[in-house]
């Protein structure tokens, strides 16, 4: 997953301590104004590379997955992230500037006004970080954030399951799976999202299970719910919808396939596939495909037709 090694963002005052404690271990080092030219590299160049490493240990959201892209925004506001890591590559420039821009002064004067000089440096080093401290702490708060979303390959092909609670999505999902799915609670998630995975003819396949998301009708939903479910939009290759004809999940069938349509709006552009599980208990409703969990009934063509409406293709490597 894409944010899920973005490294610890230090804080401005453990930048200038860092800096500072080891360009005085430098100085001590050294005479005259060699002692005070290598102070100011060093304290400059650990500034400026560690505020250009905050930045680059991120990755370019122009690149990133849509998927990835909605959902990180729906948690931290992208914009607002982009432009505090922009302030900070600003910040890693101007403490590299300030060392161009000091070290001539210190080597053309005696050795206490090259003192004062180091002296001034540092306080205007100082002053650079200290400017971009906000920024600093909101991008690590990003990173707390954006580091735990769910480990799905945008990549690979995506079967999405919806439907109301307690219709059998979760038993699909753990039935059809090699081992029982991989479940984790998200930010956006009351329940948690669950993730598993087959293969088909040598192709691996992401079965995904998001209660607290497809659950539920639209106008339920908060914000950052919402986004994620539009966030699966970009993901889904197929969508399985679930009903429960006998309504023993709580829900009328009505209301079931109200969130039925609902869902097939929201995934306009993917095949939606409607399963009735439980069809050992009653049929009554009209669907694509009728199966029973508890009774192993029909599992396997309801996946084969999911692969089917998937329809991927893996890219074949170049003979040339």
């Amino acid at each position: 997953m894409i944010f899920e090694n973005l490294p610890t963002t230090p804080r401005s005052e453990e930048l200038i301590d860092k800096a500072f404690s080891r360009a005085a271990r430098t100085g001590r080092a050294k005479s005259g104004h060699d002692a005070q030219t290598s102070m100011l590299q060093t304290a400059s160049n650990i500034l400026s590379d560690n505020l250009e490493n905050v930045v680059t240990a991120w990755p370019d959201f122009d690149e990133v997955d849509p998927f990835y892209y909605e959902l990180a925004d729906a948690l931290v506001d992208v914009d607002e992230l982009r432009q505090s890591l922009s302030e900070v590559t600003w910040a890693s420039r101007k403490t590299a500037e300030i060392r161009q821009e000091y070290e001539g002064k210190i080597r053309r004067n005696d050795l206490e006004t090259a003192r004062k000089f180091r002296k001034q440096a540092f306080a205007r080093l100082a002053d650079v970080v200290e400017e971009v401290e906000d920024d600093l702490l909101r991008i690590g708060a990003a990173r707390d954030e954006l580091k735990i979303l769910p480990d799905i390959d945008p990549d690979e092909p995506a079967i999405v399951v919806a439907g109301y609670p307690n219709v059998g999505k979760s038993s699909f999902v753990n039935a059809v799976t090699r081992a029982r799915h991989e479940t984790a609670t998200y930010p956006f998630t009351t329940k948690g999202i669950g993730v598993g995975h087959f293969e088909r003819q040598h192709i691996r396949y992401q079965i995904v299970d998001t209660p607290g998301l497809l659950d539920r009708p639209p106008q339920e939903r908060n914000d950052i719910e919402a986004q994620a479910v539009s966030a699966l939009t970009h993901l889904a290759d197929c969508v399985l919808f679930v009903l429960d004809a006998s309504a023993n999940c709580g829900y009328p069938i009505e209301a079931q396939l109200e969130l039925l349509a609902a869902v097939e709006d929201q995934f306009d552009d993917v095949p939606v596939i409607t399963v009735c599980n439980k069809s050992d208990v009653s049929r009554d409703v009209e669907a694509d495909y009728y199966m029973s969990v508890t009774e192993d009934e029909n599992l396997d063509t309801v996946l084969d037709a999911a692969v089917e409406a998937v329809g991927y293709e893996p890219e074949l490597p170049f003979d040339g």
